[in-house]
């Protein structure tokens, strides 16, 4: 285990070095995303799933560990569905799993060197489902002290994997904001003013949207620097406009054949608003999960591509339309650089 973990890490250094973007002397650094295997040109990612899972474990905080899982199990489980993607049309997915629901750096590195995909993976913690997923450290740490461990990552890399995070993924209950769910999203903007990490953060309904945003606000973080995830959850498109004006991102990321009507209608009038350059589309899909025989039901990344797209397509969007949100709007959002107000 130790020596496979020591190969891996190795490889990863290595690929981040091969994936350095150039600088020319007395210019300003080139604008990248880092993704596991290193950073990398914004406008290589292609196209990209925004919000997925390869793996999660949903034992909680205070059980967790990497025992409890097959590393070289979850390797072969989860390959196929992300060559199945790749040859779908997906070049890069976002992977959402954070740190304490079973972030995995090194399979991540293993999977998108043997798939092709370039993934991405995160830090930050997760507030949701009522803290089950936040350790108990952190309920004593201030927001200083909790910005500081996910800004560690960003510089020092996940443990001693040497895997940098390429985003904060944080996560909120979805009534008003709880203590703990404030003092993570106000964490989390204090990492961004230090990394330029965007902030991906688990909402839903609008009344929690709308208290980060004025999170942000307090810590002079442009809403452009946040990720409304499963904004699908408000029933109100009037919400994710009001957002959208204010510059968040609008992210529709759990895409079923029963939801291809109403994100649709949203792509449509988004459009009409000149704000579909404000969007992300995902499944919020996935996973392999420890504990079960084999990882169990799995659920793949394809239908966005083989299906939903031609779709649009049907509805009357473009090509240039489809590229504007399933490759430039990712290309933006995950480029690493600081948003203040």
């Amino acid at each position: 285990m130790k020596r496979r973990n020591f190969l891996v890490r190795s490889a990863c250094l290595v690929n981040a070095a091969a994936c350095l973007v150039p600088v020319a002397r007395g210019q300003a650094a080139a604008p990248f995303v880092m993704t596991v295997t290193g950073p990398m040109k914004p406008e290589s990612l292609g196209p990209v799933l925004s919000h997925e899972h390869i793996l999660v474990d949903f034992v909680g905080a205070d059980k967790i560990s990497a025992g409890r899982y097959d590393f070289d199990e979850a390797f072969n489980v989860t390959l196929p569905y992300l060559k199945e993607l790749k040859e779908s049309g997906c070049k890069t997915l976002a992977e959402c799993t954070p740190a304490f629901l079973g972030r995995d750096p090194l399979l991540l590195a293993r999977l998108s060197r043997a798939s092709g995909l370039n993934l991405l993976t995160n830090t930050g913690y997760y507030g949701a489902a009522n803290d089950k997923y936040i350790p108990a450290f952190a309920w004593e740490e201030s927001a200083d002290q909790l910005a500081a461990r996910w800004i560690r990552e960003w510089e020092q890399g996940i443990g001693n994997t040497g895997i940098k995070p390429g985003f904060i993924k944080i996560g909120v209950d979805s009534g008003s904001l709880s203590e703990i769910d404030s003092r993570i999203v106000r964490a989390a903007a204090r990492t961004h003013r230090h990394t330029g990490l965007t902030i991906m953060s688990h909402t839903g309904p609008a009344v929690p949207a709308f208290e980060q945003l004025d999170i942000l606000e307090e810590e002079g973080i442009h809403p452009s620097a946040w990720i409304w995830t499963h904004a699908q959850g408000a029933e109100d498109f009037n919400d994710h406009f009001k957002a959208a004006d204010a510059g968040a991102w609008i992210a529709f990321d759990g895409l079923s054949r029963k939801s291809f009507d109403r994100y649709a209608d949203f792509l449509e009038v988004m459009k009409e608003r000149n704000q579909l350059g404000q969007v992300l589309l995902s499944h919020d899909a996935g996973w392999y999960s420890p504990g079960e025989k084999s990882g169990g039901e799995f659920r793949g990344f394809t239908l966005l591509f083989r299906e939903f797209l031609p779709y649009l397509r049907e509805r009357g969007f473009s090509d240039e339309d489809i590229a504007q949100v399933m490759v430039r709007n990712s290309a933006t959002v995950f480029t690493v650089k600081p948003r203040l107000s």
